[in-house]
């Protein structure tokens, strides 16, 4: 994790087109491709806050795979449409026209942070005959066992947010109309609050040449159309969950940074004892960006259970 390794980083690429795919409601969603466009498709489910250009953290990994990746706003962030309801089996839909739209009869899925319960809920509703690979990666999994389950996990901050989301609304919605606008308006203030809030493992990885700028321009863009989809996205990680992670039997990949100070272990790893098909990949001394530092290895297993 060192950047004064003898061999430099394969750059971060620049932003790519945005692309769209209509859904049979009339819903647009948008999304960055990397990788390689001729290789197994697998849909990426970025955190909170980011969007698609999330991918481009994933490009290298992707490419040296051979996977086609994609990375698509959900509804109301980046550029997506708003959906008034939100539910993960709708999402679990989307996925499926996602990729019946790029022509895939199969798939996987990824996700980061606030994205790996969006994945586990792909495992949860498409047919593992259609989907065959899962990555659920440092997955803020708080409503796996009921309403705001893991509050006794979490920072002081994470468990009030989960309390507003379940109890006070307007607060909850307050916290992240605070956050959009310094995400958007003063990158300095964020970048300080996150590297307080990190391990030196996700600091080294911010010091990755042009990873920082890349990675703060994914949480801006979260906000483009205001807080409200990410408020809606995050409300349900924080309810109980709608599906049952402990009847779950085909295999999902679970991993975690051993030292993650923003999704504590002890949270995925209660999750992954009581699932049937989870397959625990604990890396010591990681932090969050486990997603990126362990990019290789866990989009090398995806390549494997895809053919690619």
């Amino acid at each position: 994790m060192d950047d004064t390794e003898s061999e430099p980083r394969p750059a971060i690429p620049p932003i790519g087109a945005t692309k769209t795919i209509a859904t049979q409601d009339g819903r647009n969603l948008t999304y960055l491709e990397v990788g390689d466009p001729h290789g197994p498709l697998v849909i990426h489910n970025h955190g909170g806050p980011s969007s698609r250009f999330e991918a481009r953290l994933f490009a290298n990994s992707a490419s040296k795979n051979r996977l086609r990746l994609i990375c698509v706003d959900r509804p109301g962030i980046g550029q997506s449409s708003p959906q008034k309801t939100r539910t993960y089996s709708g999402w679990a839909d989307d996925l499926v026209t996602i990729a019946d739209a790029l022509g895939y009869h199969e798939f996987g899925v990824t996700g980061w942070s606030e994205g790996g319960p969006w994945a586990l809920a792909a495992a949860a509703y498409i047919d593992p005959l259609r989907l065959r690979h899962v990555s659920s990666i440092a997955g803020g999994s708080y409503g796996t066992f009921g309403d705001n389950w893991a509050a006794d996990y979490l920072s002081q901050a994470d468990a009030l947010g989960g309390f507003l989301a379940l109890h006070f609304e307007p607060g909850f919605r307050l916290m992240y109309a605070t956050l959009g606008i310094t995400a958007k308006h003063f990158r300095g203030a964020f970048d300080k609050q996150l590297r307080k809030a990190v391990n030196d493992y996700d600091r080294q990885i911010l010091l990755q040449p042009g990873f920082k700028t890349a990675f703060y321009e994914a949480c801006a863009e979260c906000f483009a159309q205001g807080s409200d989809g990410l408020v809606r996205d995050s409300e349900l990680l924080y309810r109980s969950w709608a599906f049952n992670v402990t009847t779950i039997e085909r295999r999902v990949h679970m991993w975690q940074g051993m030292d993650d100070r923003l999704v504590p272990a002890s949270i995925n790893k209660t999750m992954a004892d009581r699932m049937p098909g989870a397959a625990w990949h604990p890396v010591e001394g990681a932090g969050h960006f486990v997603a990126v530092g362990s990019g290789d290895e866990l989009f090398g297993i995806a390549a494997e259970e895809l053919g690619a």
